[in-house]
């Protein structure tokens, strides 16, 4: 029986997040350049997409560019750009047969021109898939999308829009990039390292997280099932005891 065989369809993660790892050390590995680990990343994000709509994920999210990635050589960011452009063009196929819709947060407008165009194009033209809400974390960093909500509220504040008191996780999670989408049940990161590098932090509170040592480039399907696995034999307690959940 396959990892795929024996997941309980009824106890899936609602909201799927994987910090993609590892591209770079998987090239040099190989005596490869950067640019080649990249390019076959790509490969692994068309695996993980089919394989979450396959067994019915609703939601996943994939950081696929940090607020810190811009501090990156200027020559990497460039080619990430244009694999980011490339990537969306050649992907809406997939989508489409796959029933996905297309979704970004970030700060966007600090992508390329060419990129924030091809980027609404595919949103727009996959708005109305249902089967699955892929996002895309682009010059994404939680501190910052933190800091922007606080500046948000707080000027609802001073207009008199917001009282105060009536400030609540429902308000703040309204003004997160990510207000549309539930909280992350299960966090998954590649490449061995075990941190969470600014992503997400509000809405990972009560995720369970999953390490893995393999690189981002050779991350399959059955990896992902077997994270699922490993994710379904954990209590989940939010907070109460065990005896409480029985």
């Amino acid at each position: 029986m396959t990892a795929k065989d024996q997941i309980d369809k009824d106890k899936l993660p609602k909201h799927l997040a994987v910090i993609m790892d590892g591209n770079g050390r998987w090239a040099k590995q190989k005596g490869l350049f950067r640019s080649m680990g990249h390019e076959n990343g790509t490969k692994a994000v068309r695996e993980i997409v089919e394989a979450c709509a396959e067994i019915n994920i609703p939601y996943l999210t994939l950081y696929a560019f940090s607020t810190e990635n811009w501090n990156r050589p200027k020559i990497e960011v460039e080619l990430l750009m244009k694999l980011l452009v490339s990537s969306l063009k050649k992907e809406i196929k997939t989508l489409h047969d796959n029933n996905i819709k297309l979704n970004a947060i970030g700060n966007l407008e600090a992508l390329p021109k060419k990129a924030q165009r091809e980027l609404k194009d595919v949103i727009d033209k996959t708005k109305e898939n249902s089967r699955m809400t892929l996002t895309l974390a682009l010059s994404y960093g939680s501190r910052e999308e933190i800091i922007k909500t606080i500046k948000e509220i707080s000027h609802k504040v001073k207009n008199n829009l917001i009282s105060p008191e009536n400030i609540d996780e429902t308000v703040i999670n309204n003004h997160l990039y990510t207000q549309n989408l539930p909280d992350v049940d299960l966090l998954i990161r590649t490449s061995g390292e075990q941190r969470i590098s600014n992503f997400l932090l509000w809405q990972i509170a009560y995720a369970e997280l999953y390490f893995t040592d393999t690189l981002w480039p050779d991350y399959r399907k059955n990896h992902l099932f077997e994270a699922i696995l490993n994710y379904q034999k954990r209590e989940r307690r939010f907070g109460k005891t065990s005896e409480q959940l029985k």
